[in-house]
């Protein structure tokens, strides 16, 4: 399919981004689970990542059995990043939320988020408590966190994020696509999603959801498992990049930009970056090692 203008309100009500490569084991699932949704105003944008396996295959099945399937593959891998800011760019609907061939949603999901983000134009993001699966889906624990932010402060709410985020499944909630639009979306480094909700915090509130209706896969393939340079550049990285250097630098220099762009006044502003600052202070030691760690790896000669 051909790249789509990103035109909010002139398709469905949601668009489902769903960024896949090598995903063979659990789209088909993922896929199910999105087509059994009670809320049924959508469409899913399946990215192929220029998968190797038979993702593309199984994918191309789905969508020519319901055209609210459409499915696009990328001539070569864009790396994880790429391909979801490229699902985003093909959304044509108010309301946007990422899915991954791992994670399932509840079959109410969309019909909640729908309808507490129809209620209250203030909120930006709408997410449900989440359940920890194995490979098999069996049941490993449950994740609940304190990123219900309703206060109207943005400066509260961003700090809220920034200090209280722990494990990262907010951006595969519903969310505002005018308000994803003046984002920085997901950047190249690693666990740049922090940074994408973070700074969606400034553009509106965040509701959860009281109930547990994510299910988030955690298995030695899915790109939380390990977050070592080896296993980050199979599943983050484009085509022939290893790592990016700095990461720890990035989320810092992310923030910031994400200020800058914010609509904050002075005030806001300035404690924003007063904020930033005494973090950036406060993990100076570890700043300075990566530094060092990653000034060395750019100067040492190529092997030959």
């Amino acid at each position: 399919m051909d790249s789509m203008s990103h035109l909010p309100g002139t398709g469905p009500l949601v668009t489902v981004g769903l960024p896949v490569y090598n995903a063979e084991r659990h789209v088909a699932h993922a896929i199910e689970c999105l087509l059994a949704q009670t809320f049924r105003d959508f469409v899913i944008v399946a990215s192929d990542n220029a998968s190797t396996d038979r993702t593309g295959e199984i994918c191309r099945a789905y969508a020519a059995r319901d055209p609210r399937i459409r499915y696009h593959r990328n001539a070569t891998n864009i790396g994880m990043a790429g391909n979801y800011n490229l699902t985003f760019s093909m959304a044509r609907s108010k309301y946007f939320r990422w899915a991954t061939a791992d994670d399932y949603s509840a079959p109410e999901m969309l019909a909640d988020a729908v309808a507490v983000m129809e209620a209250d134009p203030a909120i930006a993001l709408c997410y449900p408590r989440a359940y920890f699966v194995d490979a098999d889906g069996r049941e490993t624990g449950r994740w609940e966190d304190g990123l219900h932010l309703v206060q109207d402060d943005p400066v509260a709410r961003f700090k809220a994020v920034v200090r209280g985020i722990g494990r990262v499944h907010h951006h595969l909630g519903l969310m505002r696509v005018d308000c994803m639009a003046r984002t920085g979306l997901i950047a190249k480094h690693v666990a740049s999603d922090i940074g994408f909700v973070a700074e969606m915090a400034l553009y509106g509130k965040f509701f959860q959801i009281p109930k547990h209706q994510f299910y988030r896969r955690l298995h030695e393939d899915s790109s939380s498992w390990n977050p070592g340079d080896a296993h980050q550049a199979r599943r983050y990285h484009a085509a022939g990049v290893r790592r990016v250097p700095f990461n720890r630098a990035r989320f810092y220099w992310r923030y910031a930009q994400a200020v800058r762009r914010a609509p904050l006044s002075r005030g806001q502003r300035l404690a924003l970056y007063r904020f930033l600052t005494r973090l950036a202070i406060s993990d100076r030691d570890r700043l300075a090692e990566e530094s060092l760690r990653d000034l060395g790896l750019l100067f040492r000669p190529e092997p030959r």
